[in-house]
């Protein structure tokens, strides 16, 4: 059993014989009273997120996560096969089930699987990945919704959408170009640098 205070992003329990893994964590304190724990999860079986609310003191049944090294091969449509290192297993699993991660999924690309009880219910991805930007357009400096007139000071935080090979669309710097390889993190899914 596991505090309701003690979850944090990422941390997987069992509830009425359902799975959830959480997506978000607050922790709410009123003027009276108890404080409230309020997550927002996900079903790990069925994909559905939800928001679930808590007491302060309650507690969830923790569960232990087995995990082996897995190669991603390829997607087949919602269906992403992976290789395990060591049996050559080829274990699929569905878009639902990895959530984010398909964003940041490239081709041999080495990640943990995670499974309860037999059953592969996810994949923790490095912190980061490095992908290429195939599509954004041209920063100009002066570009730039304000006094069109004068030449404008370019903002050290303007940014721009662009899209990399996976098909995520990530905020970057006006100095980044097509062809540009960048380093993404996985977690907040935020541009780091241009590498």
């Amino acid at each position: 059993m596991i505090g309701v205070q003690d979850l944090r992003k990422g941390t997987t329990f069992t509830e009425d014989n359902e799975l959830f893994r959480v997506l978000d964590y607050q922790h709410i304190k009123s003027g009276r009273g108890n404080a409230t724990i309020r997550v927002k999860v996900r079903n790990v079986r069925s994909g559905s997120t939800m928001e679930k609310t808590y007491p302060s003191g309650s507690r969830v049944q923790d569960v232990r996560l087995d995990h082996s090294e897995v190669q991603y091969l390829y997607h087949d449509g919602d269906l992403y096969t992976f290789m395990n290192v060591e049996t050559y297993e080829q274990p699929v699993l569905s878009a639902a089930l990895l959530g984010d991660a398909v964003y940041f999924l490239v081709d041999n690309m080495v990640v943990d699987l995670e499974s309860y009880e037999g059953e592969n219910i996810s994949v923790a991805l490095p912190t980061t990945v490095e992908l290429e930007v195939v599509q954004t357009d041209p920063g100009y400096a002066g570009d730039t919704a304000t006094n069109a007139t004068k030449p404008a000071k370019v903002s050290t935080n303007a940014t721009k959408p662009a899209k990399v090979s996976t098909g995520y669309t990530v905020q970057v710097p006006l100095f980044v170009n097509e062809g540009d390889k960048i380093r993404i993190d996985t977690r907040s899914g935020e541009y780091l640098t241009r590498v």
